[in-house]
């Protein structure tokens, strides 16, 4: 069957039910939590900054960041909306702001396959998580390491369809060109300030009960 549509997601605070930086926060970092939340809010650095020195002084073995990672509260939903997606000839693919790192080991935990991740490269080094993304590379962004925007231009240019699922600012303009929005979080009174619809959702389940009611419009490039 045919790849008519394609369903982009973010993953922290979308595919997941907390972002993987609060984790490292709340398990590591509690005595500077404060300080470290207001910091994020107030943007006192770019995403891309925060997240390269917060995850790079985390001070633990390679196992021991498995298990942050394994403390990820991962949609129990999610799995079976991206089974739902490849069966109806679709193609799932997350573009994250955070780092592939993390996604990878989630997903091969939760024997999810064939997914194409876009995100900032990570690796283990020095105790900690190392990003690594590419300054000449063509979805490249100073705020956020990767161009959420650019890329879904780019990726949609194949598809009858677009579905974006999202929570939160790096969403918003990926998000505005898609046919149909799950969103979560922040980014429902984001889009709200643009007069854009949207599919609010707590979780996945919303996107599958959605999807179930919606396959024939999907397929056929309706909204």
């Amino acid at each position: 069957m045919t790849k008519s549509f394609l369903f982009l997601s973010d993953f922290d605070g979308t595919l997941s039910d907390k972002d993987f930086f609060h984790v490292i926060i709340d398990r590591h970092f509690a005595d500077q939590r404060d300080k470290l939340y207001d910091d994020w809010d107030k943007k006192v650095m770019t995403d891309l900054d925060y997240l390269s020195r917060l995850f790079k002084s985390i001070d633990r073995d390679q196992v021991g960041i498995d298990e942050d990672i394994d403390a990820v509260p991962f949609d129990p939903y999610a799995k079976k909306v991206i089974e739902h997606v490849k069966a109806l000839g679709g193609a799932f693919v997350v573009i994250s702001a955070g780092t592939d790192y993390y996604i990878k080991r989630i997903f091969e935990k939760q024997g999810i396959t064939d997914v194409k991740i876009y995100s900032n490269p990570g690796v283990y080094e020095n105790r900690g998580i190392q990003l690594k993304p590419d300054p000449n590379g063509s979805y490249y962004s100073e705020l956020y390491g990767i161009d959420k925007q650019k890329l879904a231009r780019d990726l949609m240019k194949e598809y009858n369809t677009v579905l974006f699922a999202g929570d939160s600012l790096p969403d918003l303009k990926a998000a505005m060109l898609a046919d149909t929005i799950f969103a979560k979080g922040k980014l429902q009174n984001l889009l709200d300030q643009e007069n854009k619809e949207y599919v609010a959702i707590n979780s996945f389940k919303d996107v599958e009960n959605y999807l179930a009611t919606h396959e024939e419009a999907i397929i056929n490039g309706q909204r």
